[in-house]
């Protein structure tokens, strides 16, 4: 492009240099990620910053960026190259080096990328651009974005930037299935090594058309150290089309009911708030077809959801006591709990309800840590008799 001498033009999002061949698009054009890009062609496409919290701080966000992303395969030209340019912005990044396994990926968004990766310093605490900032300067930096925010940004490791407070890193992954056998004549469940000596299941029902209304079932046991084994967390789906005798509401309690019989589960408590109403007989209906045995309880939630959150994982998460099953590593589960804010989940917490209800539907327990056989009563009390028993 040719402009007159003394011409002062602004071209904030396209130029054209000079060329021979005439072609349609400009040699160069700057577009925002949500922009249209259908029809245009490239020979090289440049990510700069496509990931920053306005476009990952959901994951709602992070998955139609992820799908914009992979619409770029259709603008390349054959032989073109993808250059990604940013930092990461949340645990879930585009950047991992890892496949996030709960976003249902078999390998990592950018995979077989050539990666450079230069931190502010390294290892050696080596300061990458001496030139540009002190020692002073990167421990002020850090002193006034806070650590999560200074190693997503200065040193490119993807972390969760906002304070939550359930923190995933307390959970155990365990990949044991469950094994039940009889001794005695007497049933038991290990997972592991591990003897299990209770379980509880909790359905929050739903009939909304798609995840985010959150239908979710949660089977729980708890071994004989106090530990709690989430075991299975289902998100119900109606899969009825209108068509056929059986109604969304008997579809969902025959899933339930499968489930239920597979973790051999005593017991389900279904949370009766509004649609709930009618599930409990539908269930006992559809568990009576199977053969079955399992009591089904109806439960009515009184208390704020919030308040039922942090009562049942505070401690728990604290004490390190809850082992989660790989499977679950697949639901939106792990993400509800990094993401999750007291009055501010804007109702991304549906698993996190489920297995909430579960734990609080157990007693508590106390490990018995003293050797009584030791311990001489010193009122002469506590003899033992031998009853006769023929």
């Amino acid at each position: 492009i040719f402009f007159p001498e003394n011409c002062t033009i602004t071209v904030s999002e396209y130029f054209t240099v000079q060329r021979e061949t005439e072609l349609r698009d400009p040699s160069m054009l700057a577009r925002g990620i949500t922009s249209n890009i259908t029809g245009l062609r490239a020979d090289l496409i440049i990510c700069d910053d496509v990931e920053v919290p306005n476009t990952c701080d959901t994951a709602e966000k992070r998955k139609d960026l992820r799908v914009r992303l992979s619409e770029m395969e259709y603008v390349l030209v054959s032989g073109g190259a993808k250059l990604f340019v940013g930092t990461p912005h949340t645990y879930h990044s585009i950047y991992n080096d890892d496949p996030q396994i709960e976003l249902g990926e078999q390998d990592e968004f950018l995979y077989d990328y050539k990666r450079l990766k230069i931190p502010i310093y390294n290892l050696n605490q080596e300061i990458a651009w001496p030139e540009k900032y002190s020692r002073h300067d990167i421990k002020m930096m850090k002193k006034q974005t806070g650590p999560a925010k200074f190693k997503s940004q200065m040193l490119l490791e993807p972390v969760n930037i906002q304070e939550c407070r359930l923190d995933s890193k307390n959970i155990h992954i365990y990949e044991d299935e469950i094994n039940y056998s009889e001794a005695g004549r007497q049933p038991v469940l290990k997972i592991g090594d591990n003897k299990m000596i209770s379980a509880s299941a909790w359905w929050d029902p739903s009939f909304g058309a798609s995840h985010s209304d959150g239908s979710v079932l949660a089977c729980l046991f708890v071994d004989e150290e106090g530990h709690f084994y989430l075991h299975n967390l289902t998100m119900i789906t109606k899969d009825w089309d209108g068509t056929g005798d059986d109604d969304p509401a008997s579809i969902q309690c025959r899933k339930v009911s499968q489930i239920l019989a597979q973790n051999y589960m005593p017991n389900v408590n279904i949370e009766t708030n509004g649609i709930g109403k009618f599930l409990p007989a539908i269930l006992k209906n559809e568990l009576a077809k199977t053969g079955y045995r399992c009591a089904v309880q109806e439960i009515t939630s009184r208390t704020n959801k919030d308040q039922r959150i942090l009562e049942a994982f505070d401690v728990v998460l604290a004490a390190r006591l809850l082992h989660v099953h790989k499977s679950v590593l697949q639901t939106p589960f792990i993400t509800e709990m990094q993401e999750w804010h007291p009055g501010k989940s804007k109702g991304h917490d549906d698993t996190l309800d489920a297995v909430a209800g579960a734990i609080n539907a157990q007693p508590v327990r106390l490990r018995s840590t003293c050797n009584h056989s030791k311990n001489k009563s010193w009122q002469n009390i506590g003899r033992t008799y031998q009853a006769i028993s023929d």
